[in-house]
């Protein structure tokens, strides 16, 4: 079924303002049925979690509600869903912990098309430890990650390997399950950056490979809250830093302090929001299943038009080509600071922002530098109208 995207777009006040959004991929807008989660959960009455109150109880079921809905979403196991502040701050955490483990005859593989996030925790931790980190690098002209540039410098050493499921800058889709079962043969751990991945398609983290997956409700119409998910079993073997009467349980042992309830109740809503895309029946996994086949169909026809319109473009260049992608897409128009045309942009209604958005070592081996370039990403809220929109502003900014 085709995605009724009026429908969808009626869920969102923001577009109601009139901006045609194309800043998805550093945050989607926010529908109303989250935004009222997250404010009926803060009037219900909350208190620490426990079983004596009325408040307690509700709290422990907001905690395991949205633990289940993240498993629905990822097809992973809810005892094995951690909750923090963002995305970095959870790898910063799990990398710290991971890292007493190491030594300086261990090694860490990074790539250079990954976000910043899920590359300098790594080095960080891996840097206190002497541990070797070696790079995976990237094609510039495609943006592809070829399986060898990771295979090449894996070794019988190698401990972990972090990689995106999808270039938050570029939208390049790697070989995620080729990686990790390479990864996997020499007895390394696979740390997926999720981020980018999970607004655009069905994730099922165990058919993926990933030992450690990591997403940011925000980033698919939910609250600002960073998600780790990995099996129970091997978040055990993991000792995180924590107060002394903290829980030893896991997941609990890796949420440090109280957790944001109301952000839990507004991410269970956002899964289910998902769900809902596509009118059916079912258990919600299923739902979220056929949801992202329809976004999958509808952003890949809007971006098809997308790419065709920039490409026809006279002093439009299009950064990398990669095969399999998110519909990402980075692009300059000569004679235009990146900035300058974001702005041009954005005094016409239409949101598409400048920079290297984190993915800084990407940028940089592009020859981009620091200032990056102009990135427009599609949503299931996208329309023709939105596309017709920017390729216009593009349009007039060309010389």
């Amino acid at each position: 079924m085709a995605l009724d995207v009026a429908r969808v777009r009626s869920a969102f006040p923001a577009l109601s303002l009139g901006a045609a959004h194309f800043d998805g991929p550093g945050g989607s807008q926010v529908p109303a049925v989250v935004a009222a989660a997250v404010a009926d959960a803060m009037c219900a009455g909350l208190a620490n979690r426990g079983s004596v109150t009325a408040a307690e109880r509700r709290a422990d079921s907001v905690v395991v509600a949205a633990r289940q809905a993240v498993a629905d979403l990822l097809g992973a196991d809810p005892g094995g869903v951690v909750f923090g502040r963002s995305m970095t701050q959870l790898t910063y955490d799990l990398a710290r912990a991971m890292a007493k483990q190491w030594g300086p005859r261990d090694e860490v593989v990074v790539t250079r098309l990954d976000h910043d996030a899920n590359i300098r925790p790594w080095v960080d931790a891996a840097r206190t430890t002497g541990t070797t980190v070696r790079w995976a690098e990237f094609d510039h002209d495609s943006a592809e990650l070829p399986l060898r540039a990771v295979t090449d410098v894996l070794t019988p050493r190698t401990r972990l390997v972090a990689v995106t499921g999808a270039s938050n800058l570029l939208g390049t889709r790697p070989e995620i399950g080729a990686i990790a079962a390479a990864a996997h043969e020499v007895g390394a751990l696979v740390f997926v950056d999720g981020v980018h991945l999970t607004p655009h398609a069905a994730v099922a983290v165990t058919a993926l490979g990933a030992d450690f997956f990591a997403c940011s409700p925000y980033k698919f119409f939910g609250p600002h809250l960073g998600v780790v998910v990995a099996d129970p079993e091997l978040l055990g073997t993991v000792r995180p830093d924590k107060l002394l009467p903290s829980s030893e349980a896991v997941p609990d042992r890796f949420e440090l302090g109280t957790l944001p309830y109301e952000l839990l109740a507004g991410t269970t809503a956002t899964v289910d929001f998902i769900a809902g895309l596509e009118p059916g029946d079912g258990e919600r996994r299923d739902r979220v299943v056929a949801s992202m086949a329809s976004v999958e169909e509808h952003e890949e026809r809007l971006f098809a038009r997308l790419l065709d319109g920039l490409g026809d473009l006279a002093g439009v260049t299009l950064h990398g080509v990669p095969e399999r992608r998110t519909p990402t897409v980075l692009f300059s128009v000569r004679g235009r600071a990146a900035r300058e045309v974001s702005e041009l942009l954005a005094n016409g209604g239409v949101n598409a922002p400048a920079g290297s958005f984190y993915a800084l070592e990407a940028a940089r081996a592009m020859g981009l530098g620091d200032a990056g370039a102009v990135r427009a990403g599609l949503a299931p809220y996208t329309d023709d109208d939105d596309v017709d929109r920017l390729l216009a502003g593009v349009a007039a900014a060309c010389p």
